[in-house]
């Protein structure tokens, strides 16, 4: 058993001598993001500010999205308590993604690269570079946990205690070891690196859709799901240590069960094998387009069930809403005031959620272009009569495609599922939730054209678009709460679009920002014309 791990200490100590400037940009970038906003929060709950935010988040959509709360009046719902209820679940999440992402990168693409096979051919062990990875994260998250606690505690704020903060903080870092656990189960599962890490994605989006339905149903059933044992930990009010000795037990388990699917396979194989192809091509492939279309069809195929999914899930929430509302004196007075039914608002809000989600699949159809570039996958189209503009518009081309399937099939999902569960209460029809969903559409584009921008000018910061999304959805989604200055909401895209049904069309907005993101498409288009391509010696 030794001999499989050995000197996997040493490598440890090398990953973390590699990769400190990762650990410091994701302890502290985490670390703030998740314990910084205490202030803000402090700013939130003067007044009547807590009482009306207990009574606005116990909207199933608000419980949909970031779960539910143990305090069951105003009266207990504290600083520490709402901080919790909005920030933890959010932070887990994002902690698990990250961690997925680095395990991942140290184990399977590191054995589809040849790596693995060069540290093997020294005296290290069969299963020592696994062992490695997973340590250095869990020493990661470790890191975190103790940084956000004690960024928690340095604020002194009321009813922000020692105990609750450190269940916070750890909360958050054992949510980065479940993703780690699950990520090398699939690295051993998948057959490729790309297989492993949308796997392991993929898991973590269907236990939180998952949890959303039960915690808007009956929060106790989201015990049973892994996610949940790290956000309904509830720090500062219940402080339930029991969930995260649940949550190690779960991630030892997985662990073993990685190390000993490892431990059957053979190098730079999976499980499940890669599906041979045909004989002999399609004609189609013999076109920029077939192949495109060829090359990203998983990926597309993927996330598009992913939005039918997230489409169904949220909009079974529905049937919810309307004994929800009746049963609270409070929301209905608020409702009744802004002219909105309850339907209207949770769809406005469900729908920037769902957008923001669509607008992944075109970055990442655009990305593609130049991650085939750099693997030297089209050096041989290269010498043929295939015009740059051909691949560049071929891939833009499909990633608008993308965008507009992915916004009919997640606003058509929900509003046909919201629909069905509402019943004769109904009062949307089909038609306005694809109007909301559409009327987005300027802001996907937009991303595209993000894309496209840094393809054609500076590849290398493709993923940076990501980061931006990222930073536009958190905005609005916090934006409201925290009462940030209209002039810095306004830097997130979405913020410029509003969320119809509740706010009319707009459309001013909607072209102006469709001819500011084709204006990105064809500067982007100018830039990779010009610029050096990647090609073999």
């Amino acid at each position: 058993m030794k001999e499989k791990f050995a000197r996997f200490d040493t490598l440890f100590l090398l990953y973390l001598k590699r990769d400190w400037k990762k650990i410091i940009i994701w302890v502290i970038g985490l670390g703030l993001f998740s314990a910084a906003y205490v202030p803000a929060f402090e700013e939130i709950i003067k007044g009547e500010g807590l009482a009306g935010m207990f009574e606005t988040l116990q909207n199933p959509a608000m419980i949909a999205m970031a779960g539910p709360t143990s305090v069951e009046s105003a009266s207990e719902y504290t600083l520490g308590a709402m901080y919790a209820h909005e920030m933890l679940l959010f932070c887990g999440l994002f902690a698990m993604v990250i961690a997925i992402l680095h395990v991942v990168g140290h184990t399977r693409k590191e054995e589809d690269l040849g790596l693995t096979e060069l540290v093997r051919s020294f005296q290290i062990g069969r299963q020592a570079n696994s062992l490695a990875a997973l340590a250095e994260t869990i020493f990661i998250n470790g890191l975190l946990a103790i940084f956000i606690a004690g960024v928690m505690m340095s604020f002194g704020a009321d009813t922000i205690t020692v105990e609750g903060s450190l269940l916070f903080g750890l909360s958050i870092g054992i949510a980065g070891v479940i993703g780690a656990c699950i990520a090398l189960v699939m690295a051993q599962v998948m057959p490729t690196s790309a297989g492993a890490t949308g796997a392991s994605l993929g898991i973590v989006g269907l236990l939180y859709i998952a949890r959303a339905g039960t915690d808007v149903s009956n929060a106790d059933l989201s015990l049973i799901n892994p996610l949940g044992w790290t956000y309904l930990t509830y720090p500062f009010t219940e402080n339930n240590w029991i969930l995260l000795t649940i949550a190690l037990i779960f991630s030892a388990v997985i662990v073993f069960l990685a190390f000993a699917l490892e431990n059957g396979r053979d190098m730079g194989a999976g499980y499940l094998p890669v599906r041979e192809g045909r004989d002999h091509a399609k004609k189609s492939l013999l076109s920029v387009r077939g192949l495109f279309i060829k090359v990203n069809k998983g990926v597309m195929i993927g996330w598009l069930i992913a939005f039918v999914v997230m489409g169904a899930a949220y909009g079974s929430i529905y049937g919810d809403m309307r004994t929800f509302l009746e049963s609270n004196d409070m929301m209905k007075q608020m409702f009744s005031q802004t002219g909105a039914s309850i339907e209207e608002s949770f769809t406005g809000t469900i729908m920037m959620v769902l957008i923001a989600m669509v607008s992944i699949l075109p970055i990442v159809v655009v990305n593609k272009l130049y991650a085939e570039e750099s693997r030297l996958h089209l050096s041989q189209l290269y010498a043929t009569k295939v015009t740059r503009g051909q691949l560049y518009w071929t891939s833009i081309g499909i990633a608008i495609a993308a965008g507009v399937a992915g916004i009919l099939l997640a606003a058509g999902t929900l509003g046909a599922t919201a629909i069905a569960a509402m019943g004769d209460s109904t009062t949307m029809d089909l038609v306005d939730f694809l109007a909301s969903g559409f009327n987005f559409l300027p802001s996907v584009l937009f991303f595209i054209g993000l894309a496209a921008l840094a393809l054609g000018w500076a590849p290398k910061l493709g993923k940076v678009v990501y980061v931006y999304l990222a930073y536009s959805f958190l905005l609005n989604y916090f934006g409201a709460i925290l009462d940030l200055p209209e002039w810095f909401s306004k830097t997130a895209i979405q913020s410029w679009i509003p969320q119809m049904p509740m706010e009319d069309f707009d459309a001013p907005i909607f072209i102006t920002i469709t001819v500011i993101s084709v204006t990105m498409m064809v500067i982007g288009y100018l830039g990779y014309k010009r610029r050096d391509m990647i090609e073999g010696a």
